[in-house]
């Protein structure tokens, strides 16, 4: 059985600090745990799609074992207190959203709400809109004709001839007008 006093300390110490944001992560990862039979994952067994890049993450991170090195943690921008869980062992998933927080939560009333709720008082459980990504792989490095940096084969463009990074690539911006 996980102590969470004791999982919420280590969030906290590997965050900085305690926060409302901070919450969200610990208190979705925690459900995910429930809903999907999760444990840390020591490779890619545990996938998090996150909608943001807001406090919540580091708790994921920490519950969890995605981490963007071992390729299991990724972000779909989209500005939303929301997260996509994928376990590889049992083929389960859930997006878990974010619920509207009470008029006049902010600050430290907002935390306090946070703490005091369950996950399932917190978040709206949805199927998963995004597809789990294939596991990571090893990609073979490229020099750019230009700066001469490694670079990854995926993160190369290839212009008059020449292997380019993205740093030293120039778009084609006529139809951007």
């Amino acid at each position: 059985m996980v102590d969470e006093k004791e999982l919420w300390e280590q969030c906290v110490k590997f965050h900085g600090h305690a926060c409302g944001g901070l919450t969200i992560g610990f208190k979705a990862a925690l459900y995910a745990v429930e809903l999907l039979d999760l444990s840390f994952s020591e490779d890619e067994d545990v996938v998090c799609i996150s909608e943001n890049d807001a406090c919540g993450v580091d708790a994921i991170q920490v519950i969890l074992g995605c981490s963007i090195g071992k390729g299991n943690l990724l972000f779909h921008m989209r500005g939303k207190q929301a997260f996509s869980f994928h376990n590889r062992a049992n083929g389960k998933s859930v997006r878990l959203v974010l619920k509207d927080r009470p008029d006049g939560a902010s600050g430290e009333g907002f935390f306090a709400y946070m703490q005091e709720r369950m996950p399932e008082e917190l978040f709206v459980v949805k199927k998963t809109a995004v597809q789990i990504p294939e596991r990571a792989r090893i990609l073979k490095s490229l020099h750019c004709a230009c700066c001469n940096e490694a670079t990854a084969e995926t993160m190369i463009r290839l212009q008059d001839g020449k292997y380019l990074c993205l740093d030293c690539y120039l778009p084609y911006n006529r139809f951007d007008v």
